[in-house]
């Protein structure tokens, strides 16, 4: 029987989703915001560069696992306080993993791999532990919270004789087959909506800059992000159907359970957990609007 890593993504989701819960309630109700709010406010337009990963059945427990990426971003943040921003974020990044890299003898065997390029338009707010206002000296560091929602797209693909290929059209587990049919099994969508929640780091570098870290996972309702879910497909039917490469695909076993060429029906993935996808970047901002009336008060 496989087992899971004590401390999965479960956990992490579960206390990232309460601290932004609490500091969002806290930050909206607090009596000085609306006080402050007038003062306050800035905007800015930054730039992200950094890497993306997922947690899924190729990657079942590891953050920042998989093999990781370059990816690249952008967006407007909009600073209603000092401690309360909205922001809409751009970021395209590249999940990847392969079974051969797992330490899991199962997964090893299975020999599955894939890469998807994930594109996400996002709206999110921003929480500041600390009061945080782009010019003011002495405002020099901050960490925040944040969460929202977005939409992305994604397509599976696996490389095969030097090529990637789009897996979501080939059905590799019986989508679009009678195989699939009689399974009430459909063509998975290739775009959706998640839940992204993370904490960051932020700090000025001079009147109109700031620097940003930050790192946030999303909650999806997919289990495709790598294309493999349910169980092996009947590879007679893919062959038939399908054509060869999605049969050639849709098993990659270095040995075949029972010595059976035709796995059908056996655990190819486990359909019970939905994937989670995340982003780690670091980018830069620019201030944009006007210079602020507040008279800043000198660090000491």
């Amino acid at each position: 029987m496989r087992t899971q890593p004590l401390f999965t993504r479960l956990s992490l989701d579960r206390m990232f989703s309460l601290l932004c819960c609490v500091a969002c309630f806290v930050a909206l109700t607090s009596p000085e915001a609306a006080a402050q709010r007038r003062f306050d406010q800035s905007k800015e337009l930054g730039l992200a560069w950094g890497t993306g990963y997922y947690l899924g059945d190729l990657n079942p427990g590891k953050h920042l696992g998989g093999r990781l990426n370059a990816g690249v971003g952008a967006y407007y943040r909009h600073n209603l306080t000092g401690r309360i921003s909205v922001r809409a974020n751009f970021f395209r990044g590249v999940v990847e993993a392969w079974d051969a890299d797992s330490s899991d003898p199962w997964q090893q065997n299975r020999n599955l791999h894939f890469r998807n390029e994930i594109s996400e338009l996002s709206a999110l707010v921003e929480v500041n532990y600390l009061e945080h206002r782009m010019g003011n000296p002495g405002d020099r560091f901050t960490a925040f919270l944040f969460t929202g929602i977005a939409a992305y797209n994604h397509m599976p693909e696996a490389f095969i004789e030097g090529n990637w290929i789009p897996l979501q059209p080939l059905g590799t587990e019986g989508q679009g087959t009678t195989w699939g049919v009689s399974r009430g099994l459909e063509p998975y969508a290739t775009g959706g909506v998640s839940i992204p929640f993370g904490f960051g780091f932020k700090a000025n570098i001079g009147p109109f800059m700031a620097l940003c870290f930050d790192w946030g996972v999303r909650k999806t309702w997919t289990d495709y992000l790598d294309d493999v879910s349910g169980t092996y497909a009947d590879a007679m039917v893919l062959q038939q159907e399908s054509g060869e490469l999605a049969m050639q695909l849709a098993d990659q076993s270095l040995l075949q359970l029972g010595g059976d060429t035709n796995q059908a029906g056996m655990q190819r993935g486990d359909p019970g957990r939905s994937d989670t996808y995340g982003f780690l970047s670091a980018s830069i901002s620019f201030r944009i609007s006007k210079k602020p009336t507040t008279c800043w008060v000198q660090p000491s």
